[in-house]
């Protein structure tokens, strides 16, 4: 049974999905607390509430980091793929594949990283993987160098259908390949 809210609570959470659905991008609990005129911690519980709220229906409330993104639930994404009748996308490549379950299970990560799981030169795939706006750098690891640290992205959680990175299915379990079946179906071939 979901509890009732107050009337400041409920205009509050329609506030929030009306915003993040206007915006049709990632935006910082920050903004959105500054656009509403609330508190960040209102901003948060209101977020929190409405993705109670989507639950069930074809959209999604997405949090990463400090964003939040309105998105098509996976469930319904056939649905609006036959709307708007996108152009065909390609697939991923298996390197990318792999970069990319590493990238998600590892973040954040440098590339040296990266290669020394792969066994090879990953900076082809790293850029194809940002320019599919999967993965982006996060911040610059502490030694010599300042090597860049990898992270996936809000695109990669729309992608994979899931809220949050931390809902990814373990790394050995039943469910790891329905993910990486998703992220495949994103673009043009990549360079291996």
């Amino acid at each position: 049974m979901v509890a009732e809210q107050s009337e400041p609570e409920a205009d509050a959470v329609g506030a929030v999905v009306a915003v993040l659905f206007v915006r049709a991008e990632p935006i910082s609990i920050g903004e959105l607390a500054r656009t509403l005129e609330l508190s960040r911690d209102a901003v948060e519980q209101a977020a929190a509430a409405a993705a109670t709220t989507l639950a069930g229906t074809g959209l999604m409330l997405q949090s990463h980091r400090d964003q939040l993104q309105l998105v098509t639930h996976p469930q319904a994404a056939w649905a609006v793929e036959r709307a708007l009748r996108p152009e065909v996308a390609g697939r991923l490549s298996k390197p990318a594949l792999e970069t990319l379950a590493i990238i998600a299970y590892r973040q954040p990560i440098t590339r040296i990283a990266i290669e020394a799981i792969r066994g090879v030169n990953c900076e082809a795939v790293l850029e194809s993987l940002t320019r599919h706006r999967l993965i982006t750098e996060v911040g610059r690891e502490e030694g010599p160098g300042h090597p860049r640290l990898f992270g996936t992205t809000l695109r990669f959680l729309q992608v994979v259908g899931i809220p949050q990175v931390e809902d990814l299915p373990p790394l050995h379990g039943p469910d790891t390949g329905a993910w990486l079946g998703r992220a495949a179906d994103v673009g043009e071939r990549d360079a291996e």
